[in-house]
């Protein structure tokens, strides 16, 4: 299994006001789904931030999420290790398919791939 980014999620109501602080470092949007924004460095893409007011499937908002390339295989490794599963593994209508962990600080950890 390889990861392929990392993403802090901040939780928020202030999006426009995220994007216009986080412009003046650089960050471009990239994603807006009205209840979730990702910021991206143009020169850098894969560093990223999210601002989310709460999650459209989900019961939680995530702290972080961690993109891989076999969710099915992230999925039964941390099924296995006994580790709380906070939102089951599903497909979303955005195009990822994603499950929510828990991590040992009580981190919510939103473990997805794109489809």
């Amino acid at each position: 299994m390889t990861v392929r980014r990392v993403v802090p999620t901040v939780q928020s109501e202030a999006a426009q006001e995220s994007r216009e602080f986080y412009g003046l470092l650089g960050f471009e949007e990239v994603m807006n789904h009205g209840w979730i924004m990702t910021l991206a460095s143009p020169s850098s893409p894969a560093a990223q931030v999210s601002f989310m007011s709460s999650d459209k499937t989900a019961p939680v908002t995530p702290d972080m999420s961690v993109e891989v390339d076999d969710v099915d295989a992230a999925y039964a490794v941390m099924r296995e290790s006994g580790a709380e599963i906070v939102h089951p593994l599903q497909d979303e209508e955005w195009g990822v398919r994603r499950f929510f962990v828990r991590d040992p600080n009580g981190q919510v950890v939103n473990v997805l791939g794109h489809r």
